[in-house]
């Protein structure tokens, strides 16, 4: 459903992504790993089509349509919604109000702030004077109100205390899985899964491992993907030995 071809980009003059080829498949949650200024976040800001981030070659493909050159509108229309690390605060929109514009499915807004405990901060306007656990319960908000297909994440563990955690955790893969569902195919008399909904999450600290069930892990290297492989196996090599061995898998 995802689909990056020899994807290269610039920020400004300075390349900073090389030769991406990545697919994520329906039902799918790719982890992304990576030391900072590797460009993790510069891909999903491409992905989700942010101007500054020029596509010098290479072409995106979701659901089967080129977005190479889409505006953000257009691919959140499609289907691609991001949670950011560092989202900007909102004076005079309140939180309900952007909620109400976010709902994609006709969704309750009340009943989607009861599942994050974040009723009482309907109220107030966006992300002022939240704490970093707020923020992200404020992003998964809006997620859940959109309901897209795709879902990309930038470290949503980060700024979490140890007591939110797992409220966020819970979430996303509940996000990720929540149309999983069991359909009978007549002609081959076989139950068949359905999970539709994909993701793409950075993550620094693993945390995230511990709540979402992940299929497949890459690390971004200097601008390179590299290491594909089981997102477990893919942390503890980094703990143990640093991204030394991804380096050498980059070259």
């Amino acid at each position: 459903m995802l689909l990056i071809e020899d994807l290269k980009v610039k920020l400004g003059k300075r390349e900073i992504l090389r030769h991406i080829d990545l697919e994520i498949r329906p039902g799918e949650t790719h982890i992304l790993f990576g030391p900072n200024g590797s460009g993790k976040t510069s891909l999903l800001m491409t992905i989700m089509g942010y101007p500054q981030y020029k596509v010098v070659s290479g072409k995106i493909t979701f659901k089967g349509e080129d977005i190479t050159h889409m505006s953000i509108n257009e691919r959140a229309e499609l289907g691609i919604g991001m949670s950011y690390q560092r989202p900007p605060s909102i004076q005079g929109l309140k939180t309900r109000q952007l909620i109400d514009i976010c709902c994609n499915n006709g969704g309750d807004t009340e009943a989607l702030a009861e599942e994050l405990n974040f009723s009482e901060f309907l109220g107030r306007d966006i992300n002022v004077g939240f704490s970093g656990g707020e923020i992200k319960k404020s992003e998964l908000l809006q997620l859940m109100a959109q309901d897209p297909d795709l879902y990309l994440f930038d470290e949503p563990e980060s700024g979490v205390d140890l007591e939110n955690i797992s409220l966020i955790g819970n979430t996303i893969n509940h996000l990720l899985r929540k149309n999983l569902h069991s359909t009978a195919d007549k002609s081959k008399k076989e139950v068949v899964k359905e999970r539709p909904k994909m993701g793409l999450i950075i993550t620094h600290t693993g945390f995230i491992l511990d709540y979402v069930t992940a299929d497949r892990g890459q690390v971004l290297y200097n601008g390179v993907l590299a290491c594909r492989s089981n997102p477990s196996a893919i942390f503890r090599q980094i703990k143990d030995e640093g991204y030394g061995e991804c380096v050498r898998c980059a070259i």
